[in-house]
């Protein structure tokens, strides 16, 4: 897609938290984290909030294909790694229990156990950019922000023992491109006094800013529209496009990293 937004209207919003996990590819016991925000999960978090279930295939594929989205990058945050155990029922066919617990009390044999291990991070910071790419979007970007003031679902950073440290605090403005918005964001955004006033996140969580640039993320084909003049740095593939919720298929997405002078920081 091309990422076109002719309105030039963008919604920008927190994605602050003193713990998150943002998954990668999970085969087997090593649940590895990535050190930002996949694609699919931040739309995960802007689905729960507009109240979309798992089965609802039509509204999870408007979300996946109309909407434009980057990401800054301001602290990924230290690396915590648990050591996990989990019951599991053994496999039926046919059978979809409507809870975990009914999973379990209904399990025809032995519980068993399944080792883990799985990453966190604590003092993750990112800020999330949002814009429409159809003509016309099943949602409008002020029904998108309505819906993260009053979410119908819990939104979470990436697990749901993870919820949000500070608010996700929805603002559309107007700007030439995407990257610019999250940058005007970034530098006068209401997380800006959070981190002067307290340094609540920058001392004690994401530990010293030693960074001289700023990352923000989007998809390959949106550069061009909406990269500014940044340099890219790094392409990258992610399987993180959201095909099915329900059987939990990702498809593969090129990722560019843009990097942006330390002078616009806050």
């Amino acid at each position: 897609m091309s990422g076109l937004n002719p309105m030039g209207q963008f919604l920008t919003f927190a994605m602050v938290a003193p713990m998150a996990s943002f998954g990668t590819l999970a085969v087997g016991e090593r649940r590895d984290g990535s050190d930002r925000p996949a694609r699919s999960a931040v739309l995960g978090l802007v689905g729960a909030c507009l109240g979309l279930t798992r089965d609802d295939e039509d509204a999870q594929k408007d979300l996946a294909h109309q909407y434009g989205l980057a990401v800054l990058c301001h602290a990924s945050g230290r690396l915590l790694t648990d050591y996990h155990t989990t019951q599991t029922a053994p496999a039926r066919r046919n059978w979809t229990p409507a809870t975990r617990a009914q999973e379990l009390a209904d399990a025809p044999g032995e519980i068993a156990t399944i080792l883990s291990r799985r990453d966190y991070r604590m003092g993750s910071w990112h800020l999330g950019v949002l814009w429409v790419r159809a003509d016309m979007p099943r949602w409008s970007l002020d029904s998108i922000k309505m819906a993260m003031q009053q979410p119908v679902f819990s939104p979470s950073l990436g697990r749901k023992s993870c919820p949000p440290g500070l608010p996700l605090a929805p603002d559309i403005q107007s700007a030439d491109n995407a990257i610019t918005a999250v940058l005007d964001r970034y530098k006068h955004g209401p997380e800006q006094s959070v981190q002067t006033r307290f340094g609540l996140f920058k001392n004690h969580l994401t530990g010293p800013d030693t960074q001289t640039d700023v990352v923000v993320v989007m998809d390959t084909a949106d550069v061009a529209a909406h990269g500014g003049n940044y340099p890219v740095v790094r392409h990258e593939m992610r399987r993180d496009q959201p095909l099915s919720r329900t059987r939990w298929q990702f498809g593969l997405r090129e990722e560019a990293m843009l990097l942006c002078k330390k002078d616009i920081a806050i």
